[in-house]
């Protein structure tokens, strides 16, 4: 069920003194990522039009290794937001389903200020520290 459409106050920013995942932190978080994504379509936009407009058969061997290195890295960095796109919309979707902001694992509170520094977080922080901790044992193995 999409959540209702809530006028947010200008500057508004969610408080402990309200009900956690009110309609004012949902639309506040939802209003949030939308704008993140449109940030990062937008980079992406500019990246794809940087790697074509550049003409390819210019300058000598280094200037063209540097230029490849270049490139390498903007399609990196491409890959990674369409990856962190991916993760905006699984958040956008929980906003909607009503789970945005409860950790996948617990079912406890993220937490606003975790939400605030990382919007697209699904675990609360011992969840996450425990999933970090398991990850860096399976690549000590």
């Amino acid at each position: 069920m999409p959540s209702k459409i809530v006028d947010l106050p200008k500057g508004y920013k969610p408080s402990e003194d309200e009900e956690y995942m009110c309609q004012e932190h949902l639309e506040y978080f939802r209003r949030k990522l939308l704008q993140w994504r449109e940030d990062l379509i937008q980079e992406s936009q500019e990246t794809i039009n940087n790697l074509r407009g550049e003409v390819r058969d210019v300058g000598d061997e280094a200037e063209r290794a540097s230029r490849e290195t270049e490139n390498s890295l903007e399609l990196r960095t491409r890959d990674r937001y369409r990856k962190l796109l991916n993760k905006i919309d699984q958040a956008l979707a929980r906003v909607d389903d009503g789970e945005y902001g409860y950790c996948e694992e617990t079912g406890e509170e993220i937490g606003l200020a975790r939400l605030e520094a990382r919007p697209i977080a699904t675990l609360c922080l011992d969840a996450q520290e425990r999933w970090e901790l398991k990850q860096k044992q399976m690549r000590d193995r």
